[in-house]
């Protein structure tokens, strides 16, 4: 699949598509909440300080792609992207993507973790298998293992060519859970059944207080 974003372009599409997820109620985005997004100190690799001609410069790109759409109904012009329906990805295979363009190479327990906020995942299988449809469409890769890795790492394949040689790009392959995943995964299961035990228990207090 011949795409070739530039940074700029990767960032504004992942922020969109983060925020779709995210923060539906404040979707699609005004230019300055794009910005904002953009410019984030947390949650992006890299961080970056765009300012709005940079900005604005890779949403004509976009748009002229048709990956992204600007509506002028409002006050404001508000923009939203077009990418994931285009190709037919469902909630978890946007939140996967849209946690590669926004954070670079990653593994499968951390796209996990990461993309959970945005659409939740069962399981550290379910999350492997999304980003296995992602290699299937041709939106990510695995790279190899590298030394001193225990476990490899997923791309986004929607960057332009960097000079130099491209870097190996390995056969895609399902992803285990490690003993660590699966320990953390198990301690997540736990501190939700707990929270779940405390709500009952003060809702309990509640009613007997009421009755009193």
């Amino acid at each position: 699949m011949n795409i070739d974003l530039d940074a700029v372009e990767i960032r504004v599409l992942g922020c969109l598509m983060e925020k779709e997820l995210a923060t539906p109620e404040y979707y699609p985005l005004s230019l300055n909440a794009l910005l904002n997004a953009c410019n984030q100190k947390t949650n992006r690799t890299p961080v970056m300080q765009l300012d709005e001609d940079t900005m604005s410069a890779a949403l004509r790109s976009l748009k002229e792609r048709r990956y992204v759409y600007q509506s002028d109904a409002g006050r404001v012009p508000k923009y939203w992207q077009a990418f994931a329906k285009d190709h037919d990805l469902g909630s978890r295979e946007s939140a996967v993507l849209g946690v590669l363009l926004l954070r670079g190479a990653q593994t499968a327990g951390e796209l996990r973790l990461r993309a959970d906020s945005l659409c939740p995942f069962d399981s550290l299988e379910q999350a492997a298998a999304t980003l296995d449809h992602l290699i299937e469409l041709g939106l990510a890769a695995q790279l190899p293992r590298q030394p001193g890795q225990k476990e490899q790492r997923a791309v986004h394949l929607l960057a332009a060519p960097a000079d130099g040689p491209e870097p190996e790009i390995a056969q895609p392959v399902r992803i285990a859970p490690t003993p660590a995943e699966e320990r953390l995964a198990a301690l997540e299961q736990t501190v939700a059944a707990l929270r779940e035990e405390l709500a009952a228990v003060k809702s309990e207090l509640q009613a007997l207080r009421a009755s009193e």
